[in-house]
């Protein structure tokens, strides 16, 4: 019934930038929380942004903040994450989701209603 799906990956050199994309429908992303999520080969899942809709705040962990911008556009129903100064440790496959608001861990949510499908970034010379 809900469908997320992420777009944008590839390759980038260290350094450089790229921006992701998550589509969203049968899901209303304007009600939720949204937030993007990275699993590396031999690593936890990381959450590494959310977009509260409470009042529009952002939230990162220290490994991107600085560096990652989340935003969202509800017209679109899409939300972004802009990619900037990447390194080899960002080198995952990313993921989008949706729930009721962001978690106390800095780039989380609370609770993931709905989980898309990824898109591979790999981060290499």
């Amino acid at each position: 019934r809900c469908r997320l799906q992420a777009s944008g990956g590839g390759s980038v050199q260290p350094g450089g930038s790229l921006t992701l994309s998550c589509t969203a429908s049968g899901v209303t992303l304007g009600m939720y929380a949204v937030g993007w999520f990275r699993q590396a080969p031999g690593k936890e899942r990381e959450g590494i942004a959310c977009f509260s809709s409470r009042n529009d705040s952002t939230f990162y962990p220290d490994s991107v903040k600085g560096r990652f911008t989340i935003s969202k556009d509800n017209v679109k129903n899409t939300v972004l994450l802009q990619m900037n100064s990447v390194n080899s440790d960002d080198t995952a496959k990313y993921y989008c989701a949706t729930g009721p608001s962001c978690g106390s861990i800095p780039g989380t949510l609370y609770v993931a209603h709905y989980w898309g499908k990824g898109t591979l970034v790999t981060v290499s010379s």
